[in-house]
């Protein structure tokens, strides 16, 4: 597969700052226990929201442009070839926004699990990934059951 000539798609439902074109690349070369997607980013738009998953690391390769990437440390503006990598929890929360005036692609590889969770601490959410897409959940932190919720 080359990375210039693959076709990407858009979902077209995205909000407003999230419509980056993609291509998932990892299950189309046989890859089962890792994922990979090329993203193209327009100025403006981002990946996905500021989040960190559980379980589950990822890596980022900008191929073009000058993406910047929000991390608990603040934020830093790439350049082609550099690479960051995103820890398993909270250490590893980002997101990836184009910020420049240039389209910008990176390629994103992780490790993959299922059941998958991911936790948006800006929107206080919870994503739940079990592995079929009729059972994902994405739920509140907030009002936190208790353990006996529902069992007395």
């Amino acid at each position: 597969m080359n990375l210039h000539e693959v076709e990407l798609v858009h979902d077209g439902d995205e909000p407003e700052g999230y419509d980056a074109g993609y291509a998932r690349i990892g299950g189309v070369l046989g890859a089962a226990s890792t994922g990979a997607t090329l993203y193209e980013l327009t100025p403006g738009q981002s990946v996905c929201p500021y989040h960190y998953e559980v379980g589950e690391e990822e890596w980022l390769v900008v191929l073009e442009g000058r993406p910047s990437v929000r991390h608990p440390g603040g934020e830093d503006e790439l350049a082609p070839g550099d690479v960051a990598f995103f820890a398993d929890g909270p250490a590893g929360a980002h997101k990836v926004t184009n910020r420049s005036e240039a389209d910008a692609r990176v390629l994103m590889f992780s490790t993959r699990s299922h059941p998958a969770i991911a936790v948006y601490p800006d929107s206080d959410k919870i994503g739940i990934f079990p592995g079929y897409a009729e059972d994902d959940l994405m739920l509140r932190r907030a009002p936190n059951l208790d353990y006996w919720d529902g069992e007395r």
